[in-house]
């Protein structure tokens, strides 16, 4: 199937939308961000989750009916395709034997017993990219890559990589998830926008984790947000079943276990504070 196919057209937006993604089965965290939404008076239909609602946390079945029963908008991760064609991994592109690799062996077969059959048909009905309009630009909503959904796209990714992706959608904004970190690329008059996840901090020390704010107000713009939430408890729960302790410790400490997954530069800028906020 062509990944034309695979689009769903939400129409035209307007006011303020937040863009978040990388639950990662934190319902925790999940929760904090429906106050906020609730705070902002920003409706369902302006909430759009970037995919991976499933992942390293304690509580999937919970996460995704949560976000099922919130009715927001949301396409595919990696890990949702996997789950629903009953994979045996992550398909997260992992190298194998690495770090990430070896602790996927316990995340994902823990998820996988937990979610419910009925969640599997929900994940079936949902697709892998959405498009809309808003403040006059064609945006456009993927996970990872666009012919491959685990493709990881960083800000130091180069700029042809993302314009390539930009021209074959004909959007002028991106809006992504996968990678784990937040950023804003500008490419030419163009821009690919990365809200950042929500179920782990974002590698600079701190236990943040982070979503994004686009509003129409004079024209487009962009806000990153960080918030904080009861990662104690995240933390807790996530011992308790007998997942990854080092990525349990990361809720708190906002270190990740290893930078495998990361270019060069990314790498560098472990356990600096993010400032986009």
């Amino acid at each position: 199937m062509h990944w034309l196919d695979k689009v769903k057209d939400i129409g035209t937006l307007c006011g303020e939308v937040m863009i978040f993604g990388g639950v990662y089965s934190n319902l925790q965290a999940l929760e904090a961000l429906h106050e906020i939404a609730g705070e902002k008076e920003i409706p369902a239909s302006n909430i759009i989750c970037t995919g991976d609602m499933v992942g390293y946390c304690a509580q999937p079945v919970e996460v995704l009916d949560f976000i099922r029963n919130w009715g927001i908008h949301a396409i595919l991760g990696n890990v949702e395709i996997q789950l629903k064609e009953g994979e045996g991994d992550c398909g997260c592109n992992f190298n194998d034997g690495s770090r990430c690799d070896l602790f996927s062996r316990q995340w994902y077969p823990f998820a996988q017993s937990q979610v419910r059959s009925e969640q599997i048909e929900w994940l079936r009905e949902l697709p892998e990219f959405i498009r809309f309009q808003f403040a006059g630009k064609s945006c456009f909503v993927l996970h990872g890559g666009l012919e491959n959904i685990s493709e990881y796209i960083f800000e130091s990714t180069p700029d042809e990589r993302k314009r390539a992706i930009l021209d074959q959608t004909q959007s002028d904004i991106i809006l992504a998830g996968h990678c784990g970190l937040p950023f804003n690329s500008p490419v030419e008059d163009k821009l690919w926008l990365n809200p950042g996840v929500i179920g782990m901090p974002a590698n600079d020390g701190t236990p943040r984790v982070w979503y994004m704010l686009l509003n129409d107000r004079n024209g487009f713009s962009f806000q990153h947000q960080s918030f904080t939430y009861n990662h104690d408890l995240a933390n807790q729960l996530m011992l308790e079943k007998g997942l990854p302790k080092t990525y349990a410790a990361t809720l708190k400490t906002g270190i990740w276990d290893n930078c495998e997954i990361l270019p060069e530069v990314e790498a560098g800028r472990q356990g600096k504070r993010i400032r986009l906020d």
